[in-house]
């Protein structure tokens, strides 16, 4: 999601902010395999209604940016922006409720940069250099590994995360064309308006491909989506994890408006290891053996390619001016 521009500069106090994002962020998928796969609840029903309860946190943000801001000449583009955004989160939530495990799920969501520059490439016309496709297929190979491809640890369910951050990049892809015209509160104010009425439609379109074709749909989705709210103990997780996802989205958004996003984009990449020290003190979840070399190259062609993009950007304003 696109954030606040801030001209000032405060590195420390960014940081601090990632910080909290990412152990915010740690939470709630902590709390997601919980409730989809240990209480049963379907991912779909369980997304929905955390993005619900996290819209209502996020008010005094929507209110603050104005809704003047949605005034734009590209509604469907902001539109299928929003949805593939939700549809992203629908497949991470659907690997938990498959059982996928934290560790393997963010790694593999990690390598969200390398369908950005395939997007780049594509649709923005950008060259493509020795440099980008160098540190894909390295970034490829630590998916390779973090997934166990070619061992017994490997499953099907494993290449959820990678279609989720698949998806998560052409999002990026489409901020960056929409951009060009639209302002930067024009873009966050329009995923936060549409993200939940999202959830809703790709609820509704389950509910009748389940009705319509029993059977079809893997066992977790089953149940389709009755949008009503599950009972007992999952209705309070779910609350929590409501709460605990817009806290993340606000420290994101002032991590991002106080400092610049090349120097916070290594304590973004700390996610991973508090994910999994996380999963594996309260799940008691152990990463694999094939894990750690997988995450080792997935974060350095990742901090590679944005040094390099950096460089890009520079090398670019310099001739400009």
């Amino acid at each position: 999601m696109s954030q606040l521009s801030s001209p000032t500069s405060q590195p420390i106090q960014g940081a601090v902010y990632m910080l909290g994002a990412g152990i915010t962020f740690a939470v709630t998928n902590l709390l997601t395999p919980y409730i989809t796969y240990t209480l049963g609840v379907p991912s779909t029903a369980v997304v929905f209604w955390q993005y619900v309860i996290a819209t209502v946190f996020a008010l005094p943000l929507i209110l603050r940016i104005g809704f003047g801001a949605l005034k734009t000449r590209h509604p469907i583009a902001h539109e299928l922006r929003a949805f593939l955004s939700a549809l992203g989160v629908q497949f991470f939530a659907f690997g938990f409720a498959s059982g996928v495990p934290v560790w393997q799920m963010v790694a593999l969501s990690m390598t969200g940069p390398f369908f950005i520059i395939a997007g780049a490439v594509l649709v923005l016309g950008e060259k493509v250099t020795p440099q980008r496709l160098l540190a894909t297929l390295v970034g490829f190979i630590g998916a390779v590994l973090v997934a166990g491809v070619g061992t017994e640890s490997f499953s099907w369910a494993s290449i959820l995360p990678i279609i989720a951050a698949a998806l998560w990049g052409t999002v990026s892809v489409m901020t960056k064309w929409l951009a060009r015209e639209e302002t930067p509160e024009s873009l966050t104010l329009y995923m936060l308006v549409l993200i939940t009425p999202n959830h809703f439609l790709i609820g509704l379109i389950l509910g009748v491909i389940v009705t319509a074709f029993p059977g079809v749909l893997p066992g977790s989705l089953a149940n389709g989506f009755d949008f009503m709210p599950p009972g007992g103990d999952a209705l309070w997780f779910i609350m929590l994890l409501g709460l605990v996802t817009a806290g993340a989205q606000y420290f994101l958004s002032l991590s991002y408006k106080v400092a610049d996003a090349t120097f916070l984009q290594p304590f973004d990449d700390l996610k991973l290891p508090i994910n999994t020290i996380l999963a594996w003190i309260v799940l008691s979840q152990v990463p694999s053996l094939l894990f750690w070399p997988g995450a080792l190259l997935i974060m350095g062609a990742s901090l590679f390619i944005l040094r390099q993009e950096t460089g890009r950007s520079k090398t670019g304003s310099l001739q400009a001016a």
